[in-house]
């Protein structure tokens, strides 16, 4: 009984961790268009995203395409909001990715802390996007994204591991 319960803990924990993201960043879909997006990068860069650097002769210029500049400015929304998963719903316009976007020497950052986080780190997020339905005005549950962090990944694994302790 003792194996199968240690077997048991063991697959549990694989599955907490395995195949989970952190979601280091916030990129605006690619499959909806420009004026849909437009909105998004307006509310961002309106509400506390650091967009200097999609002004033109700023470093993340080019490309000039809304969706480009959209990506930036959620992107640092996000960051600046402390990577909470909320400041990414954007009325579903944006997603998380733990694909670096970066490229043609502009880096988004990928860290609170290297989006120079702002007024205690929430600038936005008490006041999330209006426009059209939002994910975080359904109640039902069904728009929240399951976040696990380091921090969760690293209480899972102790847990399982105290727990396996304890059954030996």
């Amino acid at each position: 009984m003792a194996d199968t319960a240690r077997l048991f803990l063991l697959v549990a924990v694989a599955a907490a961790l395995a195949g989970r993201s952190d979601g280091a960043w916030c990129v605006c879909r690619s499959d909806l268009g420009d004026s849909a997006l437009q909105k998004t990068l307006d509310y961002a860069c309106g509400d506390g995203a650091d967009c200097k650097p999609i002004l033109q002769n700023g470093p993340c210029f080019a490309p000039d395409t809304v969706r480009a500049h959209c990506s930036y400015a959620v992107n640092s929304f996000y960051q600046r909001n402390n990577q909470n998963a909320q400041a990414c719903v954007f009325s579903g316009t944006a997603i998380l990715s733990n694909t670096d976007p970066s490229g043609n020497g502009c880096t988004y950052p990928a860290t609170p802390s290297a989006a120079a986080t702002s007024n205690g780190g929430s600038p936005g997020v008490d006041s999330p996007p209006t426009m059209g339905p939002s994910a975080l005005n359904d109640n039902s549950g069904a728009g929240v994204l399951p976040v696990a962090g380091v921090a969760a990944r690293l209480v899972i694994l102790a847990s399982s591991l105290m727990a396996l302790y304890l059954s030996a």
